[in-house]
């Protein structure tokens, strides 16, 4: 066994891996950027080296400074973890020349299925099933367009060397491919420098299931069962579970000695996924096709691990120091069900636009880390840490584990619940709302399941103004009793000695100006009435009592109902989170606002810092609300701006390449 490895990675995956090689006695090296200074991954290793800028292409994939660490250090060996270098077979043989194992597949495996063209070509040949397809090394636009025609639309474009929804777009009809495969190209380029594409046909009702697959150096290959990971937004993954809902014994084992030949017919070694569409039919049967094999390690390998009770990092450790399999295809057994949700930095409401910024409040449910449990948690952040523009924008994974569905679905929304973050926008409560969706619920899955899902999805409001409005009011008059002193004059309690006394808060929730009034009473007890009560605002006795004062929870009684409401104040906003939900309502300071003004103009910001792609209009052109007018690239992804109204383009601001920060202002529209 190895005495010391460096971690080619960053985040979560890198402590991830730190963390099996402390179980193991393994010393771990972590390299790292500017940005990632004082990240946990470099807390959790023994040593860490600087490599470079910021950007990936300026640090992590600069893979001759992680060599050169790797060897300064006296590391033997180098984990990639997955995404960067992780599917680099020019990285990989690299390692191997400097006298390095990498933990991972041979450079062969990894050149014959990182290409997805040349890989279906062998899987053709392997005989196994595939969806109907164009994989050729004619990339003519003049022919794709024509071979897109030739399969029927829908169609689905794929950079051949992609991965993680980048450099992928579905298209509807004949009209829109050139737009589709250009912006797709580009995409690929800038993600994988390779913007070589195939075409497929796109698969109505499809379901997206994987088997994971391991080997050794000896020539043993086992399957490690299935995920579903059919739930995704843009292509990319956002629930994945295991085992997958429906699955029967026959196909189960169909499907893993198909990913065994698969991963047998390029003397594969280590771990790897090999991916399938399903198709649905309207019978029940399902039928599946060979999609893709990842090389590397997944992002949801721990509902393998719940379910199997296995470390699939250690097994990677033990089968790249030569050791064969621990265990064989007979040994391998399924224990209840395990459902992982992806926390990402991103807003769902606003096309999962991806988000940046602080984590002032990261509050988890108690879990295990880096391990099985009921309730797990890897992440690679802690409160303060920022989620910068430069990375993927995931924050956590959440895994629960139980003895049924039912048990880990309900099990996954309780730990969702008592997660909280402030600072950023994330898709915690879009994940609540999935997994009560009836569709994810009744184990209805496909690929469509957010669409189709999508009234129950977005735009949801749980908590409600009055409760927000009492929760904050609550919450500030408990901070004014902590503040007060001995003296009476230092109570704002509205004492008096005659009357009623009534104080005024100015709220907005959703957009919205909303007056709330709290009476004082004689007998000391308040009531509270949120906006017009007449026209429909709501009015009643309110009482609080802390009941977890170290994480701002306070017990509240109003307008009837009691609960438990979890308030933290970023600045004038407040957020609220109760088992119900959670939102944002604004206490509004009417000083600090003085002189504002709501009128933008015809202004058109950057909705995240990134990089402009390209302008799809020039000044002088009429342009209506909605139009595309410009692509920015953040977060290793393209984005498209739209007009916020009807207008002429007056002036273009920044160029093509140019680095944006959020908010700053892009191109003038003249109304």
């Amino acid at each position: 066994m190895f005495t010391k490895i460096l971690i080619a990675n960053r985040g979560e995956i890198a402590c991830r891996v730190a963390a099996s090689c402390a179980k193991l006695a393994i010393k771990t090296v972590a390299v790292y950027s500017d940005a990632d200074a004082n990240a946990k991954h470099v807390a959790a290793c023994d040593e860490a080296v600087h490599i470079g800028g910021s950007a990936p292409k300026d640090s992590y994939l600069q893979w001759q400074r992680i060599l050169d660490a790797a060897i300064a250090t006296g590391a033997q060996a180098v984990h990639p973890g997955y995404g960067f270098l992780s599917e680099n077979e020019a990285f990989a043989q690299a390692c191997a020349d400097a006298g390095l194992v990498f933990i991972g597949p041979p450079p062969s495996a990894i050149k014959a299925m990182g290409l997805k063209a040349e890989s279906k070509q062998l899987m053709e040949r392997a005989g196994v099933p595939l969806v109907p397809g164009y994989h050729g090394a004619d990339q003519d636009p003049a022919l794709l367009q024509r071979e897109a025609d030739r399969i029927g639309y829908p169609v689905l474009i794929k950079a051949s060397a992609g991965g993680g929804g980048k450099g992928m777009r579905a298209v509807d009809k004949a009209e829109d491919f050139a737009a589709a495969l250009a912006s797709c190209q580009r995409e690929a380029i800038n993600s994988f420098g390779n913007d070589v594409v195939l075409i497929e046909k796109y698969v109505q009702r499809p379901r997206h299931i994987e088997i994971q697959v391991f080997g050794d150096t000896q020539g043993n290959i086992v399957y490690l069962f299935e995920r579903d990971c059919s739930v995704q937004r843009r292509h990319q993954k956002v629930l994945e579970e295991a085992p997958a809902p429906g699955m029967t014994d026959a196909m189960r084992q169909q499907m893993g000695e198909a990913a065994v030949a698969a991963a047998r017919v390029v003397n594969y070694v280590g771990a790897g996924t090999v991916e399938f569409i399903v198709e649905q039919r309207a019978d029940g049967s399902m039928n599946f096709f060979f999609m893709e094999m990842n090389t590397r390690l997944q992002v949801e390998h721990p509902v393998t691990e719940a379910i199997t009770g296995l470390d699939l990092v250690e097994w990677q450790l033990r089968v790249a120091s030569g050791e064969p399999l621990p265990l064989q295809q007979s040994d391998l057994r399924i224990t209840g069900h395990a459902i992982e949700a992806r926390i990402c930095a991103e807003n769902p409401d606003n096309n999962f636009l991806p988000a940046t910024g602080t984590l002032h409040v990261y509050q988890k449910p108690q879990a295990a880390s880096f391990e099985r449990g009921r309730v797990r948690i890897d992440d690679g952040v802690r409160p303060g840490d920022t989620i910068s523009p430069f990375y993927d924008s995931m924050v956590a994974k959440l895994i629960v584990h139980g003895a049924t569905r039912a048990e880990a679905l309900a099990r996954l929304d309780v730990a969702l619940s008592q997660t909280h973050i402030v600072g950023l926008n994330t898709n915690v409560q879009f994940l609540r709302h999935v997994i009560q969706s009836p569709s994810f619920a009744g184990a209805q899955l496909d690929t469509a399941l957010i669409p189709r899902e999508e009234a129950v999805l977005f735009q949801q409001e749980r908590v409600g103004l009055p409760l927000a409005a009492a929760a904050v009011i609550a919450h500030t008059l408990a901070a004014e009793q902590a503040q007060a002193g001995n003296d009476p004059f230092s109570h704002r309690d509205g004492w008096s000695t005659h009357g009623i006394r009534t104080r005024r808060f100015a709220l907005e929730f959703h957009g919205e100006a909303v007056e709330a009034q709290l009476r004082y009473l004689h007998d000391g007890a308040l009531v509270l009435q949120v906006g017009d009560v007449q026209a429909g605002g709501v009015a009643g006795p309110l009482a609080w009592s802390h009941s977890d004062a170290a994480h701002s929870a306070l017990e509240l009684h109003f307008n009837g109902l009691r609960c438990t409401a979890h308030v933290y104040r970023n600045g004038e906003d407040a957020h609220i989170h109760t088992a119900h939900g959670a939102t944002k309502i604004t206490v509004l300071d009417a000083f600090a606002h003085a002189g504002e003004t709501h009128a933008e103009g015809g202004r058109l910001t950057a909705p995240m810092p990134g990089k402009v792609v390209s302008f799809s209009v020039k000044v002088g052109d009429t342009v209506t609300k909605g139009q595309a007018l410009a692509v920015m690239e953040a977060m290793k992804m393209e984005h498209t701006i739209a007009a916020p109204m009807d207008g002429v383009v007056a002036e273009l601001l920044y160029a093509p390449g140019d680095q944006v920060t959020e908010g700053s202002e892009l191109l003038k529209l003249q109304a």
